[in-house]
């Protein structure tokens, strides 16, 4: 029996040795590298990066404790970079009256409520927000979310050092939920940010953020990248989240993921939650990706991105037959929009496009966003099959169309009419699986508790007309409702599926 026992022992003793050993060998290979030390240089349009500095590129990792003591210093290094996020914002309440329910037809014979002073009939409220967000730079630049800062009057953030500084707005990107934010201080220290495109499935990865509530600011989590390139989501039109089942939470948004050598490689985004607790997926907008946002609103005030111009759709097993590829693979063109690089550069419908620069292209989403990400005036090259060869296309990328209001006055008008429109373009209109010569105009997103949302409008409608003027342009729809207030009647025809309705609803 003792000599029993003692085999016992000696085998778990021998498993413990073996994987301290399989742990020596797996990470002794592995450089941790940490942000330089921050720079004094401020320009007014110039972010001055950290960048960094592998300190630790030569110290092995032999026991259990050194594995441990490494994830300390990674939490360590990436922590002081990491803010909470505050916001408020000033709205509107109002009362609802009698006359709220009868509708405007009794608008001629009653002092409605929507015609009096609006403040006889609503309060000012003040709505407060929190999120996280993380230095980039020592000049006091943050990346967060788009929609922790949306609409925010005032925005103020706490340091690591537990110093509440006020912060500016320099920039937003809602296509892609990323913002930049600025506030003047010093003493600030920088995350180095990463190559997101080198991360593979299975790495370690850091969360850092504010999970419900400034009492657990910069509660760190770690866990593994569990896929990359996520489309399709929901949450922004430009997707291409890295998915993680480090722990993240509301409040989380805006914060840094980031990895084994302690640099950003994400911003933490939104979770996939049937409880809207964390369930183990949470999404992350790639570094790469938010380095090309925040230079861009940096230097510009806005983002730039490459138009091709044509209405695309992914290729099955099916339509791969009957264009007689050999696999599924690559996306279908459909429309050429007229005037566009594409119909310059040669691309006809039933083209399938496999690669671009060389690159192979899986599906829809890796198009579009290969070709948004590519600066106008940049000339591509695109490999095609055609007729059951392939051949080879350059395409000089055109700048994407761009809504022409400013966002702030987007935003009120939004606001105003309970619903989000756009000018119809190519990506719409495969989005809404729609005809580009549909309309003008498109719904891209309604109020839930809105007026509008009630009476029926939804995203992908079409507008055809606005208070019975027939819609020829964005603009023209712009001047129509830009001249409304609330309480007014708005009337609008819908194109949906090919039928014509009308809606009619108070502002």
């Amino acid at each position: 029996m003792q000599n029993k026992m003692k085999k016992n022992k000696l085998s778990y003793l021998f498993l413990i040795l073996a994987g301290v050993a399989v742990g020596g060998l797996v990470f002794s290979n592995l450089e941790f590298t940490f942000p330089a030390k921050e720079s004094k240089v401020a320009v007014t349009n110039h972010i001055n990066l950290a960048a960094a500095a592998n300190t630790f590129e030569d110290k092995p990792i032999r026991t259990l404790k050194d594995f441990n003591d490494a994830f300390v210093q990674i939490a360590e290094s990436a922590t002081p970079s990491v803010v909470t996020i505050f916001t408020e914002k000033t709205v509107n309440r109002r009362f609802m009256s009698p006359f709220d329910f009868f509708g405007s037809p009794f608008d001629d014979f009653f002092e409605s409520p929507r015609r009096r002073d609006e403040s006889s009939n609503s309060r000012k409220e003040v709505l407060h927000g929190l999120g996280s967000g993380v230095i980039v730079s020592s000049d006091g630049y943050i990346l967060t979310n788009n929609h922790v800062v949306d609409k925010a009057d005032t925005i103020y953030i706490r340091t690591h050092d537990n110093r509440k500084l006020q912060a500016k707005v320099i920039g937003t990107d809602p296509k892609t939920d990323i913002a930049v934010i600025k506030t003047e201080a010093k003493n600030l220290k920088p995350i180095a940010i990463g190559n997101s495109d080198a991360l593979r499935v299975g790495e370690w990865v850091i969360a850092i953020g504010s999970p419900l509530g400034e009492k657990l600011a910069r509660t760190v989590t770690q866990g593994i990248v569990s896929a990359k390139g996520r489309a399709n989501v929901g949450l922004a039109d430009y997707e291409d989240f890295i998915q993680t089942d480090a722990a993240i939470n509301p409040g989380n948004s805006g914060g840094p993921l980031v990895n084994i050598n302690g640099e950003l490689v994400g911003i933490n985004t939104a979770i996939a939650s049937r409880t809207g607790g964390f369930q183990g997926i949470g999404f992350a907008v790639p570094s790469n990706m938010a380095r090309q946002i925040m230079q861009s609103l940096i230097k510009t005030g806005k983002v730039t991105r490459g138009w091709l111009g044509v209405t695309i759709q992914d290729v099955d097993e099916n339509i791969a037959k009957g264009l007689k590829l050999k696999k599924a693979e690559g996306v279908l063109v459909g429309t050429v929009v007229e005037d566009s690089p594409a119909k310059a550069g040669g691309l006809k419908t039933g083209d399938v496009i496999l690669e671009m620069n060389g690159k192979k292209i899986r599906d829809t989403v890796e198009l579009r966003n290969s070709v948004a990400r590519t600066s106008p005036g940049t000339t591509v090259k695109l490999t095609i099959w055609r007729d059951g060869a392939i051949r080879k296309l350059s395409v000089k990328l055109d700048e994407i169309p761009d809504q022409p209001v400013a966002a702030e006055q987007q935003q009120e008008m939004d606001d105003l009419l309970g619903f989000s429109a756009a000018p119809m373009s190519p990506d719409l209109a495969s989005r809404y699986r729609l005809q580009t010569d549909a309309g003008k105009v498109v719904v891209t997103d309604v109020e839930p508790a809105g007026n509008a949302y009630r009476a029926g409008l939804r995203s992908g409608d079409v507008i055809k007309a606005a208070n019975r003027k027939n819609i020829t342009s964005y603009k023209q729809f712009l001047s129509i409702v830009g001249k409304m207030k609330q309480g007014d009647l708005l009337f609008l025809l819908i194109n949906r599926g090919g039928s014509n309705v009308y809606f009619a609803f108070n502002l």
